[in-house]
C-alpha cells in the first residue's frame, strides 16, 4: 500500500511540474519539419521536389510489368496470374491494391498513391512563388514539378483512362466529390504540362543533378502521350465495351485521328531535333559486337540514348521490395530468385539472323532453336546452354564453366537397369534450390551485370524510363499510320542496323507487323509491352497461355546420353483475356468516397 501511495504522490508531483511549465506542450516534433521551415529553405524545398520523383516507379521491382503481359512469368505468382486472367474487381485489386505487400511498382501505380504524389505537386505550386529562393532555381524546380505532374497523370491515364484533373492541394475541409475528366481533356492537360516543363527546364545537367527531368524528357513524355492518344484503343469509342454509357472516359469520341498521328510524329521529331541524343554504338561490324553493344547499353551509367533515367547506389538490409534486379531475376542455380522469366512467346519473337521469322515447323530451326538468332536475343535471354557467370563456390564443382542448365538429362542406372532423369541446376527440380526455378525454361539476361555476384551484392545499373530508341520507334509508328512507309522503314532500319540485322523491305500490314515485332524485341522488358498490346488492341493474342520449353537430353541405344536435346513447347501458365482488362477498375473505396466517379467498363 505504501508503494502505491508513493507512486501516486510522485506522479502528482510530476504532473504539477509539467502543468506549471507553460512550454511543455509547445515543442516542435523532432521527426518532421514545419510547413514554414520547408518553404523557406531551398534545400528542404529541393528535398520536397525530389520526393515526388518517387511517384514514378522504376522497372527493377521484384515484380516487373513484363510478367503482367506475354513477355515473362513471375515465378512466385503472388496474385500476378489472377491479373493475367482478368480477375481483378473494384473490391479486390490484388497486386494493384495500394495496400499490397509484395510489389512497389504496382502499388505506386495505384489510384490512391498517384494522387498522393499529385497533391504534393499541387502543394508545391501553391507555395513556391512566395519561397525566398533564387529565381533560376525556382524556375528549374517549377519545370521539374510540371514534368512530374504530367508523368503522374500520364500513368493514371494509361491505367484508368480519363481521371479527375486536380490542380489544388485539397485539405480536410474541401469537398472530394469531383467527376472524371474525359480522356481528351486529360491528354490536353498532360501535353500542356509537358510544354510548360520544357519551357523551364535545361537541356542537360552536370554533377549531382544528372537524372533530373530535362527539356528532352518533357518533350519525350509528350511524344509518348500523343502516340498513345492516336492509337487504336483510345480511338475505339469503347467499341470493345458495348453499352458503356461514357466512352469519352476511355477514348476519343470525335475529332481527326490523322491529326493526332501528325501531332505524335511532330512531338517525336521535336525530341530528335534537339540534336543531343543518338543511338548507342549504331554501326557494329559483326553480330557478336552487336550483341555485346546491346548488352552493355543497359549496364552503362551513361549513354547517348539516355533521356530520362533513374540511378541507384548499392544498398544494404533491404527486403524484396527494394532494388536488387540481379538477385530477383538471375537463375536459382546461382542462388538467385529466378523471377520474371521470359516466355516462349517472347523468345520466338526474336528473328533468325537473316531476318526471317523463327519457325518451329522448320526442322533445322526446331532442332537447334538458339542458333543464328537476332543478336539481341543473346544479350537479353539466358537459355539452356548459354554461357553466364561463374557459379557460386558451392555449386562450381557441379558446373565449373557457368553454363545455364534448364534441361533434363536421361542417365542409365546400371544398378537398377532403369533410366534416371537428372534435372539441370537451373530447373524447378534443381539440386541447388528447387523452390524458385523457372516455369518457362528461360531467365532474363538483359539488365543483369555479369561482374556482380547478385547473391550478395546489389548491382547499380540505372533504369531507363525513356531512351532515344523509343523516340525513333514512336516516330516510325506515326509515319506508318500516316502512310509514310519509306520514312518509317528508314528509322526502323537504323535500329536494326545497330542490332546487325538486315533491313526490312515490307509494306502494308506486313510492315506494321514487322514494326511491332521490332518494337517488342528492342524494348523487351522495359515496361512498354504491357501498354503496347492494349493500345494496339492485340491483347487477346498476347494473353494466351504463357508458353515454356521442355528440354530433354534423351538416352541413346548404347545407354549414353545424347548431346543433342529434344525441345517441346508447352503451356506453362494458364492465362486468359477479358476486354475489361484494358483498364484497371477504380477501387471501391474511391467510388464510395467520391460519388461522382464513374467506374470503368466491365466492372
Amino acid at each position: 500500500m505504501k508503494r502505491i501511495l508513493y507512486l501516486l504522490f510522485s506522479t502528482l508531483i510530476l504532473f504539477g511540474f509539467y502543468a506549471c511549465n507553460k512550454d511543455f506542450l509547445n515543442v516542435s516534433p523532432k521527426d518532421q519539419y514545419s510547413d514554414a521551415a520547408v518553404w523557406n529553405d531551398p534545400n528542404l524545398i529541393q528535398a520536397f521536389v525530389d520526393n515526388i520523383y518517387g511517384g514514378i516507379p522504376h522497372g527493377f521491382d521484384i515484380l516487373m510489368m513484363s510478367s503482367l503481359c506475354d513477355e515473362a512469368v513471375f515465378t512466385p505468382d503472388w496474385g500476378a496470374e489472377n491479373f493475367n486472367r482478368g480477375l481483378l474487381t473494384p473490391s479486390d485489386l490484388e497486386i494493384f491494391d495500394p495496400g499490397f505487400w509484395g510489389s512497389v511498382q504496382t502499388v505506386i501505380r495505384s489510384w490512391k498513391t498517384q494522387y498522393k504524389y499529385i497533391r504534393a505537386c499541387n502543394l508545391f505550386f501553391s507555395k513556391i512563388d512566395q519561397a525566398p529562393i533564387d529565381a533560376s532555381l525556382k524556375q528549374r524546380m517549377k519545370g521539374e514539378v510540371h514534368f512530374l505532374r504530367a508523368y503522374l497523370y500520364f500513368q493514371l491515364v494509361e491505367m484508368y483512362g480519363g481521371v479527375p484533373i486536380i490542380t489544388q492541394a485539397y485539405t480536410l475541409t474541401d469537398s472530394f466529390n469531383v467527376p472524371r475528366n474525359t480522356f481528351a481533356e486529360c491528354v490536353d492537360f498532360i501535353t500542356k504540362e509537358c510544354d510548360s516543363a520544357a519551357a523551364l527546364l535545361p537541356l542537360q545537367y552536370s554533377g549531382d543533378n544528372i537524372g533530373r527531368a530535362t527539356k528532352g524528357a518533357a518533350l519525350a513524355l509528350k511524344a509518348r502521350m500523343l502516340l498513345y492518344a492516336a492509337s487504336d484503343l483510345f480511338n475505339s469509342q469503347a467499341s470493345w465495351a458495348p453499352g458503356y454509357a461514357h466512352p469519352e472516359l476511355v477514348s476519343y469520341v470525335g475529332g481527326d485521328r490523322m491529326a493526332r498521328w501528325q501531332a505524335a510524329k511532330d512531338a517525336a521529331k521535336a525530341v530528335m531535333d534537339l540534336g543531343i541524343y543518338d543511338l548507342y554504338k549504331p554501326n557494329p561490324q559483326s553480330a557478336q559486337e552487336a550483341a555485346q553493344n546491346y548488352q552493355q547499353l543497359f549496364l552503362q551509367q551513361s549513354t547517348p540514348e539516355d533521356i530520362f533515367v533513374k540511378f541507384f547506389t548499392q544498398k544494404v538490409n533491404e527486403n524484396w521490395m527494394g532494388y536488387s534486379p540481379g538477385q530477383y531475376c538471375q537463375p536459382n542455380g546461382w542462388h538467385c530468385w529466378g523471377n520474371n522469366t521470359p516466355t516462349q512467346q517472347m523468345v520466338d519473337m526474336y528473328e533468325m539472323a537473316d531476318g526471317t521469322p523463327f519457325d518451329w515447323n522448320n526442322p533445322a530451326e526446331a532442332a537447334n532453336p538458339y542458333a543464328n538468332r537476332d543478336p539481341r536475343f543473346y544479350a537479353s535471354i539466358l537459355y539452356n546452354g548459354a554461357q553466364w557467370r561463374p557459379r557460386p563456390s558451392d555449386v562450381a564443382p557441379l558446373d565449373p564453366n557457368g553454363i545455364v542448365q534448364t534441361g533434363y538429362w536421361a542417365k542409365w542406372n546400371a544398378q537398377t537397369n532403369s533410366v534416371d532423369t537428372i534435372p539441370g541446376l537451373d530447373t524447378r527440380k534443381s539440386p541447388i534450390e528447387n523452390w524458385n526455378g523457372t516455369y518457362t525454361g528461360y531467365y532474363m539476361k538483359k539488365f543483369m551485370d555479369p561482374t556482380v555476384d547478385a547473391q550478395f551484392v546489389h548491382q547499380t545499373v540505372p533504369w531507363r524510363y525513356i531512351r532515344y530508341t523509343e523516340i525513333l520507334l514512336d516516330y516510325a509508328e506515326a509515319c506508318l499510320a500516316l502512310g509514310q512507309e519509306t520514312e518509317a522503314r528508314t528509322y526502323i532500319n537504323m535500329i536494326r542496323q545497330r542490332a546487325y540485322m538486315p533491313p526490312i523491305t515490307s509494306t502494308g500490314q506486313q510492315l506494321i507487323n514487322d514494326y511491332r515485332r521490332e518494337r517488342a524485341v528492342e524494348l523487351a522488358f522495359e515496361d512498354q509491352r504491357f501498354f503496347d498490346v492494349r493500345r494496339w488492341m492485340i491483347a487477346d493474342s498476347a494473353y494466351q497461355d504463357a508458353k515454356g520449353i521442355l528440354i530433354i537430353y534423351p538416352l541413346l541405344p548404347d545407354h549414353t546420353t545424347s548431346p543433342n536435346p529434344t525441345y517441346k513447347v508447352y503451356s506453362a501458365i494458364h492465362r486468359a483475356w477479358v476486354p475489361h482488362a484494358y483498364f484497371l477498375p477504380i477501387q471501391l473505396d474511391e467510388i464510395n468516397r467520391n460519388q461522382k466517379l464513374i467506374q470503368n467498363p466491365g466492372y
